[in-house]
């Protein structure tokens, strides 16, 4: 069916795991963007976009096999709110994919390295409940029907597609409902790949209460899903639900936790006790339970993907 080659499949056919980048919103913060705005890092697109490819940039730096582009929260739907027309949304959407794509090549031409594959850049589809930016992608019961959720992420996804990501990141999904609704549409691109990584309410369940095994089996035989995981999850939850999906799929499992803070969407802070310093370590316990590719979510900088790139490619291992 397919014509091209799985881009997962090619890098770990080479290489033990994949390494994937860390927080992109957290970093944009460090550099001096202010997100406590309904577009959050999107809103950085409009106003500093020599930002997000300077963020990628580090994380290419610091180790990482893969860039997440800055769409999470970039919709037409929530650029449509802020006044802005449909096909600046849809520039705007693509210019996630160009920052990320031109920031990856200019760091491979000054850093070709026969000990790492050349990275990719996957095209962050955050969920409906983003959009909301209320949290309910922590939560996964929005109430909405199967053809709201596609007119929502169709044209995102299209406009993706179009601006050369090497495949997408369908991420911190938290119901089965929208997973299968962006499978479904997926289905419309055949030439393309996408990871399925979701949020989680514990170790077994993601985050509308539907068994993460449930999730591994509705998923098993699709060629399209490249990988199937977990992410934005405390580091607590990673090695339980590493086990329950390695028993139920062949397909790559993907896991890159939050730093264990605990996200109030209300006020829009961090709060707890942050735990990823020791991510490298962790990084080899999750991969002995099956995981393959391993980076951070909200809260985990280019320092803890240096730690987990030394640890992979240091003689050590």
């Amino acid at each position: 069916m397919m014509g091209k080659l799985n881009p997962i499949d090619a890098i770990l056919r080479d290489y033990s795991i994949m390494i994937l980048d860390g927080a992109l919103a957290t970093e944009l913060e460090r550099h001096g963007c202010d997100l406590d705005d309904p577009l959050w890092s999107a809103r950085v697109l409009l106003e500093n976009p020599e930002v997000i490819y300077q963020v990628h940039s580090d994380y290419f730096r610091a180790g990482a096999d893969c860039a997440i582009t800055a769409s999470y929260q970039a919709t037409i739907n929530g650029f449509s709110k802020q006044g802005i027309q449909e096909q600046e949304a849809l520039e705007l959407i693509k210019k996630t994919v160009l920052l990320a794509r031109k920031a990856r090549d200019d760091f491979w031409k000054e850093d070709m390295q026969a000990s790492r594959p050349k990275p990719l850049v996957a095209a962050s589809v955050g969920p409906y409940g983003a959009y909301l930016a209320d949290g309910s992608e922590y939560v996964g019961n929005y109430g909405v029907t199967d053809e709201t959720l596609k007119r929502f992420h169709l044209a995102r996804m299209s406009a993706l597609i179009e601006a050369g990501a090497d495949l997408l990141a369908f991420e911190t999904i938290p119901s089965l409902q929208e997973a299968k609704v962006l499978h479904s549409l997926l289905e419309s691109f055949p030439n393309t790949y996408a990871w399925l990584s979701f949020s989680l309410k514990n170790g077994k369940e993601i985050s509308d209460g539907t068994k993460l095994e449930e999730c591994a089996r509705v998923f098993g035989d699709s060629e399209q899903i490249a990988a199937i995981g977990i992410n934005c999850a405390p580091m607590s939850f990673v090695t339980k639900a590493i086990n329950v999906l390695s028993a139920k799929t062949k397909k790559p499992i993907i896991v890159y936790p939050n730093s264990g803070e605990t996200y109030n969407p209300e006020t829009k802070t961090w709060h707890g006790q942050e735990s990823c310093n020791g991510i490298d370590v962790e990084s080899k316990e999750w991969y002995r339970a099956g995981a393959r590719l391993i980076g951070g979510c909200c809260r985990t900088a280019p320092s803890h993907i240096e730690e987990i790139s030394k640890k992979w490619r240091s003689s050590e291992f």
